[in-house]
């Protein structure tokens, strides 16, 4: 720290130890430097910023959403021959009558927004608007769930609906197809009809496929001509708002040149100080801020934990009585690869779900040397089965940030410790950081990242025997895809 104030260039040296502010007549713009400051304290802000920092040159800056559609042909038998309280029954020649059934969404058919886990804020009900499957089309074969009985809990079978001709049902929001049951299982009582449980649609996909009426394919005559087609609407735009974060570091110029103890320069202590704090500021405005507004004249940017909670999958996680098991469901719905994949997540956790999944996953006792916990059956000789669903593989740095590498079924967790969820009800987040990015402003010659703005105020400028700089950042979050991020909540 002794070169603190040297009239060289801005610079952060190699053991973060040594700042530069240069001469009164420069501002300075620290740009992504300021996160090289106390790397630990704010992960989040570091990652991100390293891994997906792009300038905007609009402070309400948009994106766009893109999904695709190919796995999403499905829907929810509503009901059958015009009526939603019948149900599809075997008829006694296939092809001797033509069937009726009325098909319901629970996605939004613009964008292809679908339900997350456990989320029921923003969830999409069967039928209602925008929900209509539009993806039908003659020729169609429709696999339809069937069951020992209305709304069954577990298939027992399926039927194949072949489609001859679509149109909208008289039921808001959904399609009639007309057509003809082409197979059906040997004792066919009824099929999944959800009229009765339209509501329920925000389980996992899991839970909610063996539900759902699937698109398996088409089937056409000899010599048929070519057929109808659709076009689905996969993009989505939403936006976000730069927010301006300002630290100011003022003292007099009597204390400025005052030789003290330790730290022989109290405004260069003070200056890192003020740096690492402006960087706090800012972790704790991407992590804790609410949705993004204008209120107050004052522009505020999304906060990643608010968006995830409002919109994001959703789990429970107390550790006295979530099993390894439990955790792995967790994570099975959360890293289901149509949606989500574990390669460009990070799981940030506070100290003690950071603490908790080393133990489940890094103790070979843990893993192999229990008896008889939980699911697992004691072998005859009085030993355990062994198992490692869970292990801690490695740790390393990505960008300065200590990262411990967990293998699991569905992927390695990449799993770092933030502070900033000490003391609060979210244990773990899950970020896909390819959904996620650090905005700052730049536009015109002017670079609105984290600037230095040196001797705001000076003797000679001001005439007030004392010395005031500014640090300021405008910058916004990004965040989107909300099926590609979770919280746990403790």
């Amino acid at each position: 720290m002794s070169d603190l104030f040297n009239l060289g260039g801005l610079g952060v040296a190699d053991d973060n130890s040594s700042l530069s502010t240069g001469d009164l007549r420069r501002k300075y713009n620290f740009g992504s430097r300021v996160s090289e400051l106390a790397i630990a304290q704010d992960p989040f802000f570091r990652l991100v910023s390293k891994l997906s920092k792009k300038p905007t040159d609009d402070p309400q800056f948009k994106f766009t959403e893109r999904r695709p559609s190919f796995h999403k042909r499905y829907a929810y038998l509503y009901g059958t021959n015009g009526n939603a309280a019948a149900a599809v029954t075997k008829h006694a020649a296939l092809h001797a009558n033509t069937t009726k059934v009325i098909m319901a969404g629970d996605y939004k058919s613009a964008g292809n927004e679908g339900n997350v886990y456990g989320n029921t804020t923003n969830k999409f009900d069967i039928g209602t608007s925008g929900t209509k499957p539009e993806f039908f089309m003659p020729g169609q074969l429709v696999k339809i769930p069937t069951g020992a009985s209305l709304g069954d809990a577990a298939s027992t079978g399926y039927a194949v609906f072949r489609v001859d001709k679509v149109t909208d049902s008289a039921i808001s929001n959904m399609k009639l197809l007309e057509g003809a049951l082409i197979k059906t299982p040997s004792a066919l009582a009824s099929t999944y009809k959800h009229d009765d449980d339209k509501d329920n649609v925000t389980g996992s996909q899991e839970s909610l496929a063996p539900k759902r009426s699937f698109v398996i394919g088409t089937a056409h005559e000899q010599g048929s001509g070519y057929p109808e087609t659709w076009k689905d609407q996969p993009f989505k735009t939403g936006f976000g708002n730069t927010q301006i974060w300002k630290t100011a570091c003022a003292m007099d110029n009597t204390a400025r040149a005052t030789v003290l103890k330790y730290d022989a320069s109290e405004w260069a202590r003070v200056w890192k100080e003020k740096l690492i704090e402006h960087k706090f500021d800012i972790e704790q405005s991407l992590l804790f801020n609410g949705a993004g507004s204008t209120a107050q004249d004052a522009w505020y940017t999304d906060g990643v934990i608010s968006y995830i909670s409002g919109f994001g999958n959703q789990f429970a996680l107390a550790t006295a009585n979530k099993t390894q098991d439990d955790f792995l469901d967790d994570l099975s719905a959360f890293l289901d690869p149509r949606y989500n994949n574990a390669n460009a997540t990070v799981f940030f956790c506070s100290t003690a779900i950071y603490n908790w999944l080393h133990k489940i996953s890094g103790y070979f006792s843990n893993n192999v040397g229990i008896v008889g916990v939980g699911n697992q059956t004691p072998a005859t000789d009085g030993t355990s089965y062994g198992r490692a669903d869970m292990t801690a593989v490695a740790k390393k740095k990505a960008f300065g940030v200590d990262v411990t590498t967990i293998g699991t079924p569905y992927g390695d967790m990449n799993v770092v410790r933030n502070i900033h969820l000490d003391g609060t009800n979210i244990g773990m987040m899950g970020v896909n950081m390819k959904y996620c990015a650090y905005r700052p402003l730049v536009g015109n010659g002017q670079n609105r990242d984290t600037s230095i703005y040196v001797g705001v105020q000076t003797l000679e400028n001001s005439g007030v025997d004392r010395r005031v700089d500014l640090i300021q950042t405008e910058a916004g979050m990004e965040i989107h895809m909300p099926e590609s991020h979770a919280i746990w909540t403790v």
